[in-house]
């Protein structure tokens, strides 16, 4: 999945400003002329410095989280390091219950475990411990950082082993998702004319001979070829050198972008002045540490100045989204300068990165199995980016506006639950006549007591009122509904007898 940057998302946060929905200006650099040749052209010697990728994965089912969804695979080709490692996107290694790598010949085979995921930046490091499988492989050394108008080199293996290489150059570069929604990482654009071969689910892209990144996306229609960066590859895989890996920093703010000129007559900027308007700090983030508060017009960012749009001037990638300046070329633990304006006044803050970000809603859940309470046949979750994935491909046109508006601002709810527990759907039994039309309901309270995650919720169903019914209140509605212990109990009974293999999980 690839989609550009919104001006006004939270590119270097964990929340986002949903106020406009304007995407952001193209980069300005005039795009270089392409020669694409007719059809890859066959390479010999690389065929010990990629190898195929076969992952089997399985995912939890959204509706009945109590069972998983029929397992499934996929295949890509991973470029090969040093020390036995092999690099591939986190989305081949998610939910995977089985990692294979297999040659480029496929004469040789060999199981692989992840020694380091990153699904945000949409990488991943596995190892092989086979001294013959890795007898011949000859990794490959990282490329130098590149630029607009430079030829890069896209890896295919065909089922019969022979290696083809679809030459492309790079026609620009943005902060893109390509994976998970609202993570934007600096990404080349090849223009490439690429053809259907085997193992194309991700490919390495090479400059010089050298690893320059990972294909992620391609358009056949455009000939357009998404390319993870050299210098994110770089950030990530010393990140995870010593065994620790601990991921991008974020500054943990959500931004508007400066282009409307009665927005910035309001604020009272003079035509001169750039910068990003800081609408919403999360608590306890980089940002909030550093001072910075809503209202706050950032101008410059490491000594970079930030035009209306949110772009600077970058020397080696040229226009740029400011973004990047946080997440790809600074690591957790740098400061960073910021200059800003608050109420006419020019002020110097530092910020100092960190990985705080909100956990109320979960930007992914892969490897780990959902948390839900079955109680009478109503049917808790806690909500996260995956369910309300669930809402089909258009999903933030098509979920709960509700559910959204925890998703898109945390801050709004941080203060009373460290977890969304909703009402997810309601199975018809004797204990739930009348409420089998309710679903996508925040809860908030059950029997008086505040419900802040999975377990809170189990808990408070433990204490049964005098009068054995259950009161349980939802976010935005006045009127609670009740739940007849005795009558749940023994729906519960039966629910088990008749399937269910649960009727809840907390951890």
């Amino acid at each position: 999945m690839r989609a550009r940057h919104l001006i006004c998302y939270s590119l270097a946060g964990s929340f986002v400003f949903t106020g406009c929905d304007r995407t952001a200006p193209a980069p300005s650099e005039t795009p270089p002329v392409v020669v694409i040749p007719e059809a890859p052209v066959p390479a010999a010697d690389l065929t010990h410095s990629v190898v195929r990728v076969n992952t089997t994965y399985q995912a939890w089912n959204p509706g009945q989280p109590w069972e998983k969804l029929e397992p499934r695979q996929r295949r890509s080709l991973g470029a090969v390091l040093k020390n036995h490692q092999v690099l591939t996107t986190a989305e081949m290694v998610a939910d995977s219950t089985f990692i294979e790598l297999e040659s480029s010949d496929g004469r040789k085979l060999t199981p692989a475990t992840v020694t380091a995921v990153d699904y945000e930046a949409n990488l991943a490091l596995l190892a092989l411990d086979d001294d013959e499988f890795s007898a011949d492989l000859e990794p490959l050394d990282l490329a130098d950082d590149s630029k607009i108008g430079d030829e890069l080199d896209i890896v295919q293996i065909e089922n019969s082993g022979l290696p083809l290489i679809t030459h492309g150059l790079i026609q620009s570069m943005d902060v893109v998702s390509n994976f998970l929604p609202g993570q934007y990482f600096l990404t080349y654009e090849l223009k490439a004319s690429m053809q259907t071969a085997a193992s194309s689910f991700t490919l390495p892209a090479l400059k010089d001979g050298k690893l320059a990144g990972l294909l992620t996306s391609y358009s056949s229609s455009d000939q357009l070829s998404d390319i993870t960066a050299t210098e994110i590859v770089r950030h990530f895989l010393a990140d995870a050198a010593d065994g620790d890996y601990v991921g991008f920093p974020s500054l943990g703010i959500s931004t508007a972008a400066l282009d409307d000129d009665k927005f910035r007559d309001w604020l009272g900027l003079d035509p001169q002045t750039g910068g990003i308007y800081i609408s919403g700090v999360l608590k306890g983030g980089a940002a909030e540490a550093a001072g910075v508060q809503v209202g706050d017009v950032v101008t410059s960012i490491a000594g970079f100045e930030v035009d209306p749009t949110g772009y600077i001037q970058h020397p080696i990638y040229g226009r740029l989204f400011w973004s990047h300046l946080v997440r790809g070329a600074q690591p957790v633990g740098a400061t960073l300068p910021l200059e800003v304006i608050r109420n006419g006044e020019k002020q110097t803050l530092e910020a100092t990165l960190t990985r705080r970000e909100s956990s109320l809603v979960p930007l992914h859940t892969f490897g780990e199995a959902p948390r839900f309470v079955v109680k009478g046949g109503l049917v808790f979750q806690e909500l996260t980016r995956d369910l309300l994935r669930s809402f089909g491909k258009e999903w933030r046109d098509n979920a709960p506006l509700n559910l959204l508006e925890a998703y898109d601002n945390p801050e709004a709810f941080e203060d009373r639950m460290d977890h969304v527990v909703f009402l997810a759907g309601v199975i018809p039994t004797p204990a739930t006549i009348g409420y089998e039309s309710l679903r996508n309901l925040i809860v908030t309270e059950v029997n008086e007591q505040p419900i802040r995650d999975m377990k809170s919720l189990a808990q408070a169903f433990e204490t049964v009122p005098a009068n054995g019914l259950h009161t349980i209140r939802f976010d935005d509605q006045e009127v609670p509904i009740e739940l007849d212990e005795s009558v749940s109990t023994v729906v519960d009974g039966q629910l088990l007898q008749r399937g269910l293999s649960r009727l809840s999980r907390l951890e």
